[in-house]
């Protein structure tokens, strides 16, 4: 069927859109990587938009020479390969629970789920809690508060919702019990949602500075967000420091790294691990959130 005009228009129009977005999405990415490999005395005079001018990797060898962010990703790992899979877990338990429009109380637990998205008891009780709960300065703090999401149960809950209870009720005539039936038939039929909420479980965790920052005092217990970000504050300082002397500029003139580069090349090293693993679960991602939003 040969096509009208004012479709292959509409078409170009919607096409040169796209493409226009994929631009500006990916071009702060591009820059900040051209940055992060780029010497710095060369990155003042400006221009740099997706190559590097001059080609180094200086900034990321001064970034690595820092001990402690080796030990810092070694936590930042450990906290994503536990605490995704485990907030997964309890959240989808949860979320199954409350899907049971059967179960006793259920607006009441609604009720106050939902009070917690709006409000919270505050910083101060919050430590004092956690303080009370041996949290504060333990690796524990990273995983146990973060097990259950509100956010994350809605989705899951709204999702297991759809599936037929003809199913469940045919397990339970063969004796399957509710454990039995969230492993065997839940969990494969929420391959898609669950994939969801496992990759904004493991971009939190990875991403999460506030909460070591807060409970955390133990230089070998701090994730590599709060190791990068003392990286930065301090190559900062040291700028303030030289700009404020006589030999300051010159200095920055003719050094191969400064503030900037380093704040690019570690947020390079950031992101990395997460662009990784994005591409694996994008085939979930949009059809989980949509699935798990806008039916029930």
């Amino acid at each position: 069927m040969k096509r009208k005009k004012s479709d292959i228009f509409i078409d170009a129009i919607l096409y040169s859109i796209l493409v226009l977005l994929a631009v500006i999405t990916l071009y702060p990415f591009m820059n900040t990587l051209a940055i992060s490999l780029n010497e710095a005395n060369d990155t003042a005079r400006g221009s740099i938009h997706i190559l590097p001018r001059a080609f180094t990797l200086a900034n990321y060898s001064m970034v690595f020479k820092n001990d402690a962010l080796y030990r810092a990703y070694a936590i930042t790992i450990a906290r994503t390969l536990i605490g995704a899979p485990l907030g997964v877990l309890a959240t989808g338990i949860f979320a199954y629970g409350m899907s049971k429009r059967h179960l006793k109380g259920r607006k009441v637990y609604m009720f106050m789920c939902v009070l917690t998205m709006y409000f919270n008891g505050g910083l101060i009780p919050t430590y004092v809690l956690f303080q009370n709960l041996r949290l504060v300065n333990s690796f524990l703090v990273y995983i146990i508060p973060n097990l259950i999401n509100v956010f994350y149960m809605v989705i899951l809950m709204t999702y297991y919702a759809t599936i037929p209870a003809a199913v469940e009720e045919s397990l339970k005539i063969d004796g399957a019990g509710d454990f039995t039936i969230f492993f065997k038939l839940i969990l494969p039929l929420s391959t898609p949602v669950i994939a969801t909420v496992a990759l904004f479980n493991g971009v939190f965790h990875w991403n999460s500075w506030f909460d070591a920052a807060i409970y955390v005092q133990k230089s070998d217990l701090k994730p590599v967000q709060s190791v990068l970000m003392s990286v930065i504050n301090q190559t900062k300082f040291q700028e303030a420091i030289m700009k404020s002397g006589n030999v300051g500029m010159e200095y920055l003139r003719m050094s191969v790294v400064n503030a900037r580069s380093i704040t690019a090349a570690t947020m390079i090293i950031t992101i990395i691990p997460i662009i990784m693993i994005y591409p694996f679960l994008q085939r979930y991602f949009i059809k989980g959130i949509m699935v798990g939003s806008v039916k029930g």
